[in-house]
C-alpha cells in the first residue's frame, strides 16, 4: 500500500437497499394487427412492441375499427378497451400475423374503375399492387398514372392521376395480395424458436420483453386465441416462469360459441385444464356499444386502472369495480343475463364474469382458476396470488445488485434489513397485513453457505378480498320499553 499522510475518506455500501419496483400489471398481448396500414408490414412481425398511449400503439401496428360488432383484428380490441376505454399503460403488443404467410394473392382480377376509383378489399399489401390496363398491357405506373390511398377500414383505392394513362371509367386488370387475419392460428400465437436463426416468434417472445425494456411482464393474453387450450397451456407455462425468475398471470377466455350456458363453463374449464394458480378464467363476452370484446381483454385494463389507483401495488382485486360493458354476450352477440345467484356459482368454480346488479357493470369474481381444487389463499384468490407473484419479482429485480457480494453478516444483515424495511411500508399502507423476512439457520446448511447459497425465509399476509359480507338481524323486543317515556 502507498505511503499516506493527512485525512482521508472512503464509502462503504448504505445498509440498506431499496426496493425496485416491479409493473405488476404489465399486459404483453400476442395477437393480429392490420400491419399492411404500415409502410414496412414485415417490420411488425413478430416483435414485442411497447405502447404507453393510443396514438403509439396505432402508429406502430394499426388500427381497424370494429366492423358488425367484431374486431377482425385480435391487438385492435385490446388497443381499443386498453387505451380508449380504461385509459391504461404501457402494454406490450406481440403481432403475429405475417404478410409474407397469412395473406390471399390475386392476379389480373378484372376490377371497375368508378368515378376514377378501383376499391381494394381490406388488408391489401399496397407493395403488391399491379395495375394493367385490359388485354393486360400497358402496366399503369403508381406515381405517374395513379395513386394508392387508404381507408379507416384498411382498405385500398386506386386512384387515377390526372394525366396519366389510367382510365377513370371502364375496369382495370389488378394483381394484388391481401393480408387474411382468418389465416393466423393457434401454432402461429404458440410460436417457437427456429433452430437455425434462433429468432423466436409468438409467445416465446415473452422472454424478450424484460431484456428489451427492464418491464416485468405482469399479465400475459391472447384475445380471441386463449379459448383454444393448447394456447392457454402455453400462456401458463410463460406465465410461471419468465426469464427463468419473474412470474405473472395468464387470461383466458372460455369460448361461447360452444359454451353457450354458464352451468356449462365449469365442465369446459376442468375438461381443458384450466386449473393453474397464473391462469384467470374469463366468461362470456362484453358488448360496449355495438362491439364486442373479450372478458379477458377489459378484464386485464381493469387490472391496470385497479393498480394504478393503488400506487401500483396490487392488492385490491379487480372485482366489483366497472367494467366498459352494456351486456353480457355470446359470441354471436346474443345476450346473457346474469344474476348473482349465476354469477356465484361461476365463482365458485373459479371462473371471472359480469354483473349488472348496483352500480353498474362490474367484473365479478376474485378467484382463479385453481378454485375449487385448491383453497390455499396464495393460490385460489387473485390480488393474493399476483401480490406473491409482485413480492417475489420486486424482491428479484432489487436484491439482483447483491448477486456475487461476499456472503458475510454484513450481505445477510443488508437483505433482510432492507426486505424488512420495505415490507414494514406496505403493512403500513394496508397493501399487506404483516410480513418479514428471516435468515434461518435450519434452512441454511453449512454445505450451502460453503458453495455460496443463501436462503431468506419471507413470511407475509396479503389481505384476502372481504368476498362476503354477513349482518346477523335480530329482533329485540326490549326496545319496546321506550313506547313507556
Amino acid at each position: 500500500m502507498a505511503y499516506r499522510h493527512g485525512v482521508y475518506v472512503s464509502e462503504v455500501p448504505t445498509s440498506l437497499v431499496p426496493p425496485v419496483q416491479s409493473d405488476a400489471s404489465l399486459p404483453v398481448v400476442v395477437g393480429t394487427a392490420p400491419v399492411n396500414l404500415l409502410d414496412d408490414p414485415s417490420a411488425a412481425v413478430n416483435k414485442p412492441i411497447l405502447a404507453y398511449s393510443y396514438a403509439e400503439a396505432v402508429a406502430a401496428l394499426g388500427f381497424v375499427p370494429a366492423k358488425n360488432g367484431k374486431f377482425a383484428y385480435s391487438l385492435c380490441e385490446f388497443i381499443k378497451s386498453q387505451f380508449a376505454l380504461f385509459a391504461a399503460g404501457p402494454v406490450v403488443l406481440i403481432n403475429v400475423l405475417d404478410p409474407a404467410d397469412h395473406k390471399v394473392d390475386e392476379t389480373d382480377e378484372e376490377l371497375a374503375v368508378v368515378a376514377g376509383r378501383v376499391a381494394l378489399p381490406e388488408g391489401t399489401l399496397r407493395a403488391s399492387v399491379v395495375v394493367k390496363a385490359q388485354g393486360g398491357t400497358p402496366t399503369y405506373t403508381e406515381g405517374t398514372d395513379y395513386e394508392l390511398t387508404l381507408n379507416e377500414d384498411g382498405s385500398v383505392n386506386i386512384v387515377a392521376l390526372s394525366g396519366g394513362s389510367m382510365p377513370t371509367t371502364g375496369s382495370v386488370l389488378v394483381t394484388y395480395s391481401a393480408i387474411d387475419p382468418t389465416a393466423v392460428d393457434a401454432n402461429d400465437v404458440i410460436g417457437g424458436v427456429d433452430a437455425l436463426t434462433g429468432k423466436a416468434t409468438g409467445l416465446e417472445l415473452v422472454n424478450e420483453v424484460f431484456p428489451r425494456f427492464r418491464l416485468v411482464p405482469g399479465q400475459i393474453l391472447a384475445p380471441g386465441f386463449s379459448t383454444d387450450p393448447t394456447v392457454a397451456a402455453v400462456m401458463k407455462a410463460k406465465a410461471a416462469n419468465i426469464n427463468g425468475h419473474f412470474r405473472a398471470i395468464s387470461l383466458v377466455d372460455i369460448p361461447t360459441d360452444s359454451v353457450a350456458q354458464y352451468s356449462d363453463a365449469p365442465a369446459w374449464k376442468n375438461t381443458n385444464n384450466i386449473v393453474d394458480p397464473l391462469e384467470v378464467a374469463c366468461w362470456p363476452m362484453l358488448r360496449f356499444g355495438d362491439e364486442l370484446h373479450h372478458l379477458s381483454t377489459q378484464l386485464a385494463g381493469l387490472i391496470c386502472r385497479t393498480d394504478a389507483e393503488n400506487d401500483g401495488i396490487p392488492y385490491v382485486s379487480p372485482s366489483n369495480k366497472n367494467l366498459q360493458a352494456m351486456a353480457t354476450v355470446l359470441e354471436d352477440g346474443t345476450e346473457v343475463f346474469l344474476g348473482p345467484d349465476s354469477a356465484a356459482y361461476l365463482n365458485g368454480e373459479g371462473i371471472v364474469t359480469g354483473l349488472n346488479f348496483i352500480g353498474g357493470w362490474k367484473a365479478w369474481g376474485n378467484r382463479t382458476a385453481a378454485y375449487p381444487a385448491i383453497t390455499d389463499p396464495k393460490d385460489s384468490f387473485l390480488p393474493v396470488r399476483r401480490m406473491m407473484n409482485w413480492i417475489g419479482n420486486t424482491l428479484i429485480l432489487t436484491f439482483w445488485q447483491k448477486v456475487d457480494d461476499p456472503l458475510n453478516r454484513r450481505q445477510i444483515d443488508t437483505v433482510v434489513d432492507s426486505a424488512n424495511v420495505w415490507l414494514n411500508g406496505l403493512a403500513a399502507r394496508g397493501a399487506i397485513i404483516g410480513g418479514r423476512v428471516e435468515f434461518l439457520e435450519s434452512e441454511n446448511p453449512t454445505t450451502d453457505l460453503m458453495d455460496g447459497i443463501a436462503r431468506f425465509h419471507v413470511y407475509v399476509t396479503p389481505p384476502s378480498p372481504n368476498r362476503e359480507i354477513d349482518f346477523v338481524l335480530e329482533y329485540d323486543p326490549s326496545y319496546l320499553a321506550g313506547l313507556f317515556g
